[in-house]
């Protein structure tokens, strides 16, 4: 029996009043359940339960599996983005020829960076050989050192722009625009999700978003439902990790009997008038937000976890918050075990942001190098080694990169020429797991490591390369949208073979 004599009248706002999908939408509130219709609907006797989970939406759910172009090499990828550009002579790429030409400018090493810097400066760092491969690693990095037989180490990296916002543009989306589709959107795009309760991709960082903020997990032009979800771990209540998920005024039932009423009214405008993709993706969000008040605070739950994979991660009581050369940073281990955890229940993508700001952007001090590789060296060889452990990291690709490196020589920019300028002629970046050879080292820097001169590898080759071993053509991996076709690698890019197992 209906309650209210007039509903009819409230009703007749929504079902009698001739609206558009967009304001139809905008009514009913970004949120499930801000719009109690389903409630009236369940007193009309409407809908079934479970309608919307046995209709054709769920066919046509563009977060569905999808076969790759060919075998892949890897299922899913983390990315640990390194925001701020780490020095590679101070970390992976050793060159002890800095030392014995310190103070001095040779030729190799004048060429133009954001700003003028002087003389070449040693590392203040010591380097040791590690493993079976001998690579060298830097004394800042001790527990990733013991690592290095599963890593594969690319010297020869370069961008196109010594610039923060560019050069993370180009690792995250291809490009120096911000509105060009993330590399996490356009492997959803491309394979779709092995977990249907949860997003494709996911972003992490630690109290705040992390430069360049929405670009980098952006969908931009592709379908919506692609793009990045952000989480931020310095909040990991279970219940509160992703706000707005569930309603406070519907229950479980009502929620659904909610997204049932709008699936169907959306279906039957479809039928009617042209494509909108933006709502369309909007709709897809919300389903997506109702399965995920299950999933999402399971996933997210760390005291799930054992002790010993805490310590192996060196997670503490709370997060570590550091702030050095008034740039903050910390949760990065948090950040490394939820990248895990994600994984291993389906997500495709994790991006595992640094710090909201570019911490690693050393200009003053490259001292300040230590506090950074301390709070993110245990948590990456945790996950390196709990991947492992576990059988996952043959099939998980792990990406670590800045956006850029750091010159072989001093910037007295700061009036204290014990830092670094930036570098986008040559740095390193690497790659574990998912295909690529464990212990093995490809391209090279000069001899002061300030350009790229051997097997030289531009980002769109990085991504080129990351695409195929996620079995996908980047050149095939392709989205009409303003009368041509985009790809992540937009026209250039080559798959470099040679690193792979």
């Amino acid at each position: 029996m209906i309650k209210d004599p007039n509903w009819y009248r409230h009703a007749g706002s929504i079902f009698n009043t001739p609206v558009s999908r967009r304001q139809l939408l905008a009514r009913v509130g970004t949120g499930i359940g801000s719009l109690g219709l389903a409630a009236v609907m369940g007193e009309m006797g409407g809908l079934p339960t479970g309608a919307f989970l046995a209709s054709d939406q769920q066919s046509k759910n563009q977060l569905t599996p999808k076969s790759p172009h060919f075998q892949p090499r890897a299922k899913r990828l983390i990315h640990l983005l390194m925001n701020g550009g780490p020095s590679h002579v101070d970390t992976f790429d050793y060159k002890p020829l800095l030392k014995k030409y310190q103070g001095q400018r040779p030729k190799a090493v004048d060429l133009k960076t954001q700003r003028k810097t002087e003389g070449l400066m040693q590392s203040p760092f010591k380097f040791k050989q590690y493993g079976q491969s001998g690579h060298w690693v830097s004394e800042i990095f001790p527990h990733l050192a013991t690592c290095v037989d599963d890593i594969c180490f690319i010297h020869s990296m370069y961008t196109d722009l010594p610039e923060h916002v560019a050069g993370l543009l180009m690792m995250t989306v291809g490009a120096i625009q911000p509105n060009r589709p993330s590399m996490g959107a356009w492997l959803g795009y491309g394979l779709g999700t092995e977990n249907q309760n949860l997003p494709s991709f996911i972003s992490l960082c630690h109290k705040g978003r992390h430069s360049p903020f929405g670009p980098a997990w952006s969908s931009s032009f592709l379908p919506g439902i692609y793009s990045g979800t952000f989480v931020d771990t310095a909040n990991l209540d279970p219940n509160k990790v992703i706000p707005n998920l569930g309603s406070p005024y519907l229950n479980r039932l009502e929620q659904e009997r909610q997204v049932e009423l709008l699936s169907r009214m959306n279906q039957l405008h479809l039928d009617q008038v042209e494509r909108d993709q933006a709502l369309e993706a909007r709709i897809q969000s919300l389903e997506l937000a109702y399965r995920m008040q299950t999933a999402a605070p399971e996933a997210f739950d760390l005291g799930r976890e054992t002790q010993a994979t805490k310590d192996l991660y060196g997670i503490k009581d709370e997060p570590t918050y550091i702030n050095c050369g008034n740039r903050p940073f910390g949760g990065f281990a948090e950040g490394c075990l939820l990248a895990r955890r994600l994984s291993e229940r389906g997500v495709r993508v994790v991006q595992v942001g640094f710090a909201p700001d570019i911490a690693w952007d050393d200009h003053e001090d490259i001292m300040c190098h230590i506090p950074r590789a301390k709070d993110s060296d245990q948590a990456i060889a945790g996950l390196l080694k709990d991947l492992k452990a576990r059988g996952l990291l043959d099939e998980t690709l792990v990406l670590w990169s800045g956006e850029f490196g750091r010159t072989p020589t001093s910037d007295p920019s700061t009036n204290r020429p014990t830092g670094r300028d930036h570098n986008h002629y040559g740095f390193t970046a690497w790659m574990a797991g998912g295909g690529v050879k464990g212990g093995f080292s490809y391209g090279a820097t000069d001899e002061f490591g300030m350009k790229a001169i051997h097997n030289r590898m531009h980002v769109h080759d990085l991504h080129a390369t990351i695409l195929h071993l996620m079995g996908l053509d980047h050149e095939q991996l392709t989205y009409r949208y303003s009368g041509r076709d985009f790809r992540l690698t937009d026209v250039h890019g080559r798959v470099v073979h040679d690193l792979m197992a």
